[in-house]
């Protein structure tokens, strides 16, 4: 599933074609994706214009000049393809042809600009909903969402807080998304790599008795901040499903320090430790035993 490096990287893809544009005509191929469309949701979309393109957490959130809110979230094979009124072909580095069976482009806006946004998802995890504005801080979707890993509010005192006296691994407790938004699998490895800290270790360890952030927390969230936007900067990661709107893979899977390295040597200098993978939580953690403790 793209996590928020992945939908920074569309959401940074679809605004030249989207903000401060109208949207002319939408057509929805089928009522559902993972969950039905609202009945109104072409007629509510039809003339209006994207005036803010956002992300929380892994979602797209379009502002419409109606006052509502298209929520769009990728699941776990969704992209969205941009075709330019005089260009029918995505040439690049990494080009990768998308699918082009019809009956994965579900949902398609025509923009007043002559360019057409289409959001293709062969698996259909992805889904999207509109939420008046007024109405977004209830929204189940994003209620009880943590902190953006980017943003001002979210330190080490922040994270130490949220993890004080919890039980659960450092791991499981990062991939909550109630702790912090939008962090997977492949960030988290990632994070407690480059903080040097063990996926097993305590999540408490990141508090002081007194609830005061430990040198862990501060560590932890300085590789947090490091590795999303090296990933941003270098358009995602490309395992399996994940494109940017240009067609093109992103790059960042070519600097893992630890992810999908099983058995290989350990990049820190000085450790000749070798990647090791376990499962934890249902899902693979891979890390290096001799640096990260």
């Amino acid at each position: 599933m793209p996590e928020l490096p992945e939908v920074e990287t569309v959401r940074r893809g679809l605004q030249p074609v989207m903000e401060g544009k109208t949207i002319d005509h939408v057509v929805a191929h089928r009522g559902d994706l993972r969950f039905p469309l609202q009945k109104d949701f072409v007629a509510r979309l039809h003339g209006r214009t994207v005036t803010g393109l956002g992300r929380r957490a892994k979602y797209l959130l379009a502002d419409l000049d109606s006052g509502d809110v298209l929520l769009m979230h990728l699941g776990m094979s969704g992209s969205f393809r941009v075709l330019h009124q005089h260009q029918t072909e995505t040439p690049g580095h990494f080009h990768h042809r998308r699918d082009e069976s019809k009956a994965h482009d579900h949902v398609v806006f025509d923009m007043a600009s002559g360019d057409v946004v289409t959001f293709n998802d062969p698996r259909r995890f992805g889904y999207m909903k509109i939420v008046p504005r007024t109405e977004l801080a209830h929204e189940p979707l994003l209620k009880g969402l943590g902190p953006e890993p980017l943003g001002n509010e979210f330190d080490a005192a922040m994270l130490a807080h949220a993890c004080r006296g919890k039980k659960t691994s450092l791991k499981a407790a990062l991939l909550d998304q109630r702790v912090v938004a939008g962090l997977g699998n492949i960030y988290v490895c990632e994070a407690l790599f480059r903080a040097h800290l063990s996926p097993k270790r305590q999540a408490s360890a990141l508090a002081a008795r007194s609830g005061e952030p430990t040198e862990h927390a501060k560590r932890l969230v300085t590789a947090i901040r490091t590795v999303l936007n090296a990933a941003i900067e270098a358009g995602g990661s490309s395992l399996r499903d994940h494109r940017q709107t240009s067609g093109e893979l992103g790059y960042f899977q070519h600097s893992f320090q630890v992810y999908d390295r099983e058995g290989q040597p350990c990049r820190t200098r000085g450790c000749s430790g070798v990647v090791k993978r376990f499962t934890q939580n249902g899902r693979s953690t891979f890390w290096c035993p001799s640096c990260q403790k």
